[in-house]
């Protein structure tokens, strides 16, 4: 069975916390603080595999963390850096989170198409600095540090696209395994009712000088393209297919019923594909009337004749059978000629003739890091209680401890530097009234700013 959908857990490693330690040896006074800095949490990095074939290791294992940075030490010793965790998956892989998931990761999408390719699916956090960091001519001897951030983290939903040259398409029970166990060595199930497959199977075909990758997309159903069925997993399939090959049953009304129309199916399929992606609709295709061996010489030839007149010069039509091998080899050369060589499977065709065009590859990139909302807001809770909201607010609070009056008088300056004492201080915040940020609670008795006097 191929595993083609995966949900996952990823965290990055927190940052190591700074050390607050001063220089103690014999003989020297006055040594002045040492504290190293906590090192960089490890990254989630996602990895294009090309050994891979499918999501099936996913199954096993849903929780992805990556390691902690390590915590700084006296003597200005730096905490490592945590390990970088490497998830790898199969190219074809693309990968998002919800945007309304709310977590770190929300809105996110990469798709990861040729073994090498990386992508950095949650950062790392931040090691927090050392006191040394923090010594200045007013401030000789600080008695605090930085704590780490906590890493990124969130839910990542994998779906893997099959980067096939050739998909077969068609009704279920259109011959399309039958099809496929004849032109390549894939085995899927074969049977004579409807969905035997149940999953889409790859297989190779073997030219002289090259080979083609085949998949046999399960069967589709009218609504497929509105999630009728399992339309939606199948459909994805198709789209970084270079060629389709719509695989028809010659004569419905045998295998299907009296009322059974080979051009009602055949406009079923169409119309499903250009529903799920109009690109669909563009491209290739070669029709294969299947099941031939089931009606006499003259049925075939005047059916043959028809869809070579209703498709036109562009798609090519060929009489097929599993059962006898008729038009297989033919079927073959054909795919064989007209998917190009100089493209990789997946690349999007873009005439319906079948030559392709790809943009040239960029030389020169730049990496663009989404970053939260910026500000603040201040927001009266009561008599003496006030809290600020915003992301960088609640960073900046949880590098320092609370508890530890060195590090709230530096707090304190770094909120009246950014203006939250000033917001505050509009909203009626007097000295000793408690603010909230984050869930912490704590007093704030700010001194009076320098030169405030002199200003009234």
């Amino acid at each position: 069975m191929l595993h083609d959908k995966a949900s996952i857990h990823v965290s990055a490693g927190a940052g190591g916390n700074g050390s607050a330690s001063f220089r103690r040896e014999a003989h020297v006074p006055r040594g002045g603080p040492d504290g190293g800095d906590g090192g960089r949490g490890g990254d989630v990095v996602l990895v294009c595999d090309g050994s891979l074939r499918d999501l099936q290791a996913f199954r096993r294992r849903s929780r992805y963390d990556a390691g902690r940075g390590g915590h700084g030490e006296g003597a200005l010793r730096h905490g490592a850096d945590g390990q970088t965790l490497e998830i790898r998956v199969p190219p074809g892989t693309e990968v998002q989170a919800e945007q309304d998931d709310g977590g770190d990761l929300a809105g996110r999408r990469w798709e990861l198409l040729a073994p090498g390719q990386r992508a950095v699916a949650a950062r790392g956090g931040s090691g927090g600095r050392g006191n040394k960091r923090f010594a200045t001519s007013t401030r000789q001897a600080p008695h605090f540090a930085e704590r780490g951030l906590p890493g990124e983290e969130g839910w990542l939903h994998l779906q893997l696209k099959l980067l096939a040259d050739v998909g077969l398409v068609g009704l279920p029970n259109a011959g399309k395994s039958s099809l496929i166990s004849r032109m390549t060595r894939a085995a899927p199930k074969v049977a004579d009712y409807p969905f035997t497959t149940l999953s889409p199977v790859l297989g190779v075909l073997e030219g002289e000088e090259r080979q083609l990758v085949i998949a046999d997309i399960p069967g589709l159903i009218e609504g497929a393209s509105e999630g009728a069925g399992l339309g939606h997993d199948f459909l994805a399939h198709v789209e970084r297919t270079r060629l389709l090959v719509h695989v028809l049953d010659i004569a419905p009304e045998l295998t299907q019923g009296p009322d059974a129309d080979a051009q009602a199916n055949h406009a079923t399929i169409e119309r499903e594909l250009a529903a799920h992606d109009p690109r669909l609709a563009g491209l290739p295709r070669i029709l294969a009337l299947s099941k031939a061996d089931l009606v006499g010489e003259e049925r075939r030839e005047q059916e043959l004749a028809r869809w070579r007149e209703r498709m036109g010069e562009g798609v090519p039509v060929i009489l097929t059978s599993s059962a006898t091998g008729l038009g297989i080899a033919e079927l073959s050369a054909e795919l064989l000629h007209r998917v190009p060589e100089s493209e990789a499977p997946g690349t999007v065709e873009q005439a319906a003739g079948g030559a392709g065009t790809q943009e040239p590859p960029l030389l020169e990139h730049m990496v663009f890091r989404p970053s939260g909302p910026a500000g603040f807001t201040v927001q009266r809770l009561g008599e003496g209680s006030f809290a600020v909201r915003g992301r960088g607010v609640e960073r900046l609070l949880a590098r320092y401890d609370v508890d530890n009056e060195d590090a709230m008088d530096y707090l304190e300056g770094r909120l009246r530097r950014i203006g939250v004492i000033a917001a505050l201080q509009d909203e009626g915040f007097q000295p000793g009234d408690e603010i909230e940020i984050a869930g912490v609670t704590f007093e704030l008795d700010p001194a009076p700013e320098p030169g405030a006097d002199a200003r009234k």
